[in-house]
């Protein structure tokens, strides 16, 4: 092919608009996906804390009073308190996304989705109670 017959690449600049830091303030869909996704690194922190709990209790009762005083500070009360309201918000923005993410065939008919966040719930509420049932009243 000849050099001189072929015709120049022309580069054109796309356009990108500019998006500001907090571009997910501007809508509530936004907001509560970011707030997900933030949501994971409170999930995060309390795996932490349980495994750090876990280990006070195996370290004796010298560990256990010292980190039942460490976590009866303000600060870690604090944390504590937003991560759990983290946790609530993970949770429930998880059980109503899992009906989108999972198809549930019963019978070769699809389960609707409020019957699986129902069932959902339900596990959540059946767990809770073990738990309860485990550390209170036994």
């Amino acid at each position: 092919m000849n050099r001189e017959m072929s015709s120049p690449v022309t580069r054109v600049q796309s356009y990108q608009r500019r998006m500001g830091v907090f571009w997910w303030l501007h809508k509530r869909s936004y907001f509560l996906f970011v707030m997900r996704e933030l949501s994971s690194l409170f999930v995060a922190w309390f795996v932490v804390y349980l495994l750090m709990f876990v280990a006070a209790i195996g370290g004796g009762e010298q560990a256990y009073e010292d980190f039942l005083d460490r976590a009866s500070s303000p600060l870690l009360l604090v944390v504590n308190a937003v991560a759990l309201v983290f946790l609530v918000l993970h949770t429930v923005t998880w059980f109503s996304l899992t009906p989108q993410a999972m198809v549930l065939r019963l019978a070769g008919r699809r389960v609707p989705g409020p019957v699986i966040i129902g069932a959902q719930y339900a596990g959540l509420l059946v767990v809770s109670a073990l738990i309860y049932w485990l550390v209170v009243l036994a």
